[in-house]
């Protein structure tokens, strides 16, 4: 039961961080909600780093245990933007904007190591980074669609990614 969470609850778990996350930014969830979700998440990667930790010690996988690492800490940077308020905003969006571009550069390394998924991959860390970009635009310009272009084009190049891996590894 353990192995088939990890191994196929990213599947479920990428797109619904990136709609609670837009449900968040367009106010549908709420604070105390969205704090929720950084602790549960931050539960999530810790389970995910522990249980696949020695499974994930070569190849892009080693990687992957690199970026997980990483996003906990930067999630843990978002869960402090909550319990500090005058730098919510800076750590908040600092975690955003971390969870667009750490998991870009898992795809593409990914990309690299899988040749016969350089599309998947490489499309999919382009869309992170379009993403990223198009969301740090938005803070700027202030408008809403370019909010939702850049959350769906990071859900959709992450659980693409996150997808064929699970398929991969069945």
């Amino acid at each position: 039961m353990l192995t088939t969470v990890r191994d196929f609850g990213p599947v479920l778990l990428i797109p619904a961080a990136w709609i609670a996350a837009g449900s968040a930014l367009f106010e549908f969830l709420s604070t105390d909600g969205i704090f929720i979700a950084h602790v549960v998440m931050a539960g999530f990667i810790t389970f995910f780093a522990v249980t696949g930790w020695e499974r994930m010690s070569e190849g892009a996988l080693r990687a992957w245990r690199t970026i997980l690492v990483i996003g906990l800490l930067i999630t843990l940077a978002g869960i402090a933007g909550f319990l500090l308020p005058a730098y919510e905003q800076v750590l908040l969006t600092t975690s955003l904007i971390g969870w667009m571009l750490l998991p870009a550069a898992g795809l593409v390394y990914t990309g690299m190591q899988l040749p016969d998924g350089q599309l998947v991959y490489f499309g999919g860390g382009i869309l992170s980074v379009v993403g990223a970009l198009l969301y740090g635009l938005s803070l700027a310009a202030e408008t809403d669609m370019l909010v939702v272009l850049a959350l769906a084009a990071v859900c959709v190049g992450q659980t693409a990614g996150i997808v064929d891996a699970s398929w991969r590894d069945r």
